[in-house]
């Protein structure tokens, strides 16, 4: 199987995602996993149409994703799993799916987070799943578009516990 990257972003499929990361990695699916999207034919609709000509994209829940991935469904592809929080990660993680590194693109502000850096807010669930993640050997970095510097994301987020 072919994880060629995994990256937490918000905004899911955008500008970034759609034409910078997987033009760079070479992409040939997108798979979203996310429990709330899969039953949301309005979010499924535009993740569709946000995803680039020639690219698959999977829309999956945490146990599907985890189970395909885990069947060899995407041995012959280069897949870029994209979800919008850590935990989605943690579980499939959990679930027997390895995952080397793990990109923290975008996480919003809200009334709840702590800012990371200018783009990546983090509430405490959020922390609990970053060093769990990290605790399973997967290395956390902090990379917005294929030309900036990786950072390592778990230095950063040390600064603001």
């Amino acid at each position: 199987m072919t994880i060629v990257a995994a990256r937490i972003d918000g905004r899911l499929i955008h500008g970034q995602v759609a034409n910078l990361w997987t033009t760079k990695l070479n992409i040939s699916r997108i798979m979203v996993v996310d429990n709330d999207i899969v039953n949301n034919d309005l979010e499924k609709t535009g993740l569709k149409l946000a995803t680039p000509a020639g690219v698959k994209l999977s829309i999956l829940t945490e146990e599907k994703a985890a189970t395909n991935i885990l069947a060899g469904r995407y041995d012959s592809q280069r897949l870029l799993i994209v979800a919008r929080r850590p935990d989605r990660f943690l579980s499939l993680i959990e679930k027997g799916v390895t995952i080397p590194e793990l990109n923290v693109g975008n996480m919003s502000q809200s009334s709840e987070t702590r800012s990371v850096t200018r783009s990546v807010n983090v509430v405490d669930e959020d922390i609990v799943a970053f060093d769990a993640i990290q605790g399973h050997g997967t290395k956390i970095i902090h990379q917005m578009v294929p030309n900036d510097s990786a950072q390592d994301f778990m230095s950063l987020l040390n600064k603001v516990r």
